[in-house]
C-alpha cells in the first residue's frame, strides 16, 4: 500500500488544467498539487469554486491536508496556494529556482518592491529533496524547460510531471516563456521516462485534442512507445527542432500577464488600495515577438 498513493484528479474547463489530491491511504494524510484559483478576465472576478471542492473531497474522504504544492509558477491561471493556506494553515511548497523567476518577472513588471528570496512559501524544494505525505516518500525533481523553476513530485508509484508531457496524443509542453528552453525540456522528459516503466504519470493540462473526454494520467511505458513528440522526434536535436518551430507559432496564454504576477508572489492577490479594491498590474509590449 506504502507505494501506491491514491489520487484524485479535478479537471477545471477553463483553464483545462488538472489538480490533484494525492494521499497515503494508511495514514490519511494527503497533500494538493497545483489548484486553481478562479478567475474571469472579462469582468474581473475572482472565486474559489474550484479549490472549495478540493478541500470538499478531503472532508468527505476523511483526509488530513499536509502539504499545498505547486510544481512551477504558473502562466495560465492562478494558484489557489495562499487561499487554500489561509483556510487550513497547511504549508504551501514549490521549487526553489523560483528565485530566478522572481527576478526574470520583477524587471518585466518593474515590481522593485517585490521580495526574490522565495519567502512567499514555506518551503522551497531542490532537485532530489525528499519529503512525506503520511507513510509516502516524495522525492523531488528539477523539470526545467517549461519554466525555470519547474519541478516533478514522486510520490510512490505516481509522479506529478506539470508541464513537461502531456497525454501521448498531445506531445509536450511548450518551452518559449521567458526563462524556458526545448533543450531542457528534452533533457527533463529523459529523467522522467528513467523512472520505472510502470510508474502512473499525472500531467498538469489536457486541451482535448479532436473534442475528446479529458484525460491526465499514463505510464511511463505508455509515453515512451505511443507519445507523438517523442515517436517522431528521437534525438535532442530533432526534438528541439520541432518544438522551437513549433512554439513560433502559439500565441501567449491569454492570462499570462494577469497570472505571473500572482503566482510568483505566492499566489496572494494584489493588497486593496484606499477605495477597497485590488488591481492588476501588466506591461504593455513586455513580451516582443509574441504571436498575435
Amino acid at each position: 500500500m506504502e507505494n501506491n498513493p491514491l489520487v484524485a484528479a479535478f479537471f477545471d474547463e477553463r483553464t483545462f488544467s488538472v489538480q490533484y489530491v494525492v494521499a497515503d491511504p494508511e495514514t490519511r494524510k494527503c497533500a494538493i498539487i497545483d489548484p486553481v484559483l478562479d478567475f474571469d478576465e472579462k469582468s474581473g472576478a475572482t472565486g474559489t469554486r474550484n479549490a472549495d471542492r478540493l478541500l470538499d473531497h478531503i472532508a468527505a474522504e476523511k483526509l488530513e491536508l499536509a502539504w499545498i504544492l505547486d510544481t512551477h509558477p504558473h502562466a495560465d491561471h492562478f494558484s489557489a496556494a495562499s487561499y487554500l493556506k489561509a483556510k487550513t494553515g497547511v504549508p504551501t511548497a514549490i521549487g526553489e529556482r523560483i528565485i530566478e523567476v522572481q527576478k526574470l518577472w520583477r524587471d518585466i513588471y518593474n515590481w522593485p518592491e517585490l521580495a526574490v528570496d522565495g519567502s512567499q512559501w514555506d518551503r522551497l524544494f531542490a532537485d532530489g529533496d525528499r519529503f512525506r505525505i503520511g507513510n509516502l516518500d516524495v522525492s523531488v525533481m528539477h523539470s526545467p524547460g517549461h519554466t525555470l523553476a519547474s519541478i516533478t513530485y514522486v510520490v510512490g508509484d505516481a509522479a506529478f510531471i506539470h508541464d513537461t508531457l502531456f497525454m501521448p496524443d498531445s506531445g509536450s509542453a511548450r518551452a518559449d516563456f521567458p526563462g524556458g528552453s526545448a533543450s531542457r525540456l528534452w533533457q527533463s522528459i529523459q529523467a522522467i521516462l528513467a523512472l520505472p516503466e510502470d510508474t502512473r504519470l499525472f500531467t498538469g493540462h489536457d486541451y482535448q485534442p479532436g473534442g475528446r473526454e479529458p484525460r491526465w494520467e499514463s505510464t511511463v511505458a505508455e509515453q515512451k512507445c505511443g507519445n507523438n513528440h517523442l515517436t517522431q522526434n528521437r534525438t535532442e536535436a530533432e526534438f528541439v527542432a520541432v518544438r522551437e518551430a513549433r512554439d513560433r507559432t502559439l500565441p501567449m496564454p491569454k492570462l499570462i500577464l494577469h497570472a505571473l504576477q500572482v503566482n510568483i508572489n505566492g499566489a496572494r492577490l494584489p493588497e486593496p488600495e484606499a477605495n477597497g479594491k485590488r488591481y492588476l498590474k501588466f506591461p504593455l509590449d513586455a513580451l516582443d515577438g509574441a504571436v498575435w
